[in-house]
């Protein structure tokens, strides 16, 4: 993997602290671009859980 000249997020020069990023800032969006699902790539529908649809039907 090569290293990165740049900042992934804003292109600003990465800072040693925190590598590959620039800042706290860029550091922290990123992570929440992964945890909200920003990077996720477009498919179909995830199947259902198959042990969900052997619950017996609520009364």
């Amino acid at each position: 993997m090569a290293k990165s000249d740049t900042c992934p997020l804003c292109g600003k020069p990465p800072k040693a602290e925190h590598q590959p990023f620039c800042s706290r800032g860029c550091k922290d969006r990123d992570l929440l671009n992964w945890l909200g699902e920003g990077y996720r790539v477009p498919g179909p529908p995830a199947h259902e859980n198959p042990l969900d649809s052997q619950a017996e039907p609520p009364l």
